[in-house]
């Protein structure tokens, strides 16, 4: 489990993180969104003490400092570049795993767990952005922790990459560990994300379940297929709902629910072929809940 409690950090005048306090439970794969320039990067550095700030973050009842064998304990993965480029993926591995203690074994295990055993004597300073991210995953699984912190995992990697990432992240938690994940790819994060932590302007604006977020955040659309269309907008629109004709004949409501549709159907006398109600994406809530906090617009 982790724990960050009133995390903030100044930048001259600007509040960059500003009194954030969340809880990232085990067993769930927990998504950390928000705008550019919310601060997803510095609130990470600062639940390791990267960065100087207020506030603390505690990994299973300790902060990072505190931690006696911190490999073994926070898997993290914050700058997959970070890797000097005349070392081979092996060896770079290897010295981490010597830093830590950990048997040289590991390295060709988890290197082999992301794909990267047959580039294992190959210089990293050839690596794509996907490979990249690859061992930078390999390094942030070599002591095989509890708890993994990743930022923007997925960036670089092709679908088929992504795809091995979620069922790779799914797996970890299945197994009980803690699994904290940023990323700007709200399509990708509503498959993988069972949890959500959403900031902007540096505060706390959500920290529930995925369901949660987009229930409380999007809108829930009806859509109905009626043998007279035209009736049935006729019939809405006096009942104070405005509806959309759609060019396959369906009719889009908003603002209600699929039994007061039927209802004033009813009363209407138009039979209904079809009711069912359509629930918005993730990516709209997300904007519906950012909408004040994004600081970088397009005019």
């Amino acid at each position: 489990m982790i724990v960050a409690h009133g995390l903030s950090k100044q930048y001259g005048q600007v509040r960059a993180v500003d009194n954030l306090s969340f809880t990232v439970q085990p067993g769930v794969v927990t998504g950390f969104l928000g705008p550019n320039g919310a601060g997803k990067s510095t609130t990470m550095r600062l639940m390791l003490g990267l960065d100087r700030g207020q506030g603390n973050t505690k990994f299973n009842g300790r902060t990072y400092a505190e931690l006696d064998d911190p490999a073994r304990a926070v898997g993290v993965l914050l700058d997959a570049k970070a890797v000097h480029p005349g070392r081979t993926a092996r060896s770079h591995l290897r010295m981490i795993a010597a830093g830590a203690g950990i048997p040289a074994r590991r390295a060709d295990e988890v290197l082999d767990m992301v794909g990267l055993g047959g580039a294992a004597k190959r210089r990293a300073g050839g690596f794509s952005l996907g490979m990249s991210q690859r061992l930078g995953l390999a390094a942030a699984l070599l002591g095989n922790p509890p708890v993994l912190m990743l930022d923007e995992p997925a960036n670089g990697l092709d679908p088929e990459g992504v795809r091995w990432l979620r069922d790779l992240l799914k797996s970890l938690a299945a197994e009980g560990r803690t699994i904290f994940v940023s990323s700007h790819l709200l399509n990708e994060m509503t498959h993988l994300a069972d949890a959500l932590i959403v900031i902007g302007g540096g505060r706390l604006i959500a920290a529930e379940s995925l369901p949660e977020f987009v229930k409380r955040h999007a809108r829930v659309q009806v859509v109905a297929r009626a043998d007279h269309p035209a009736a049935l907008i006729d019939a809405l629109m006096h009942a104070g709902y405005r509806s959309t004709p759609q060019p396959d004949g369906a009719v889009i409501v908003e603002g209600v629910d699929t039994d007061t549709v039927a209802a004033i159907a009813s009363r209407a006398r138009v039979y209904l072929r079809e009711l069912s109600s359509v629930q918005t994406s993730l990516e709209e809530a997300f904007f519906a809940a950012t909408s004040n906090a994004a600081q970088y617009r397009a005019n």
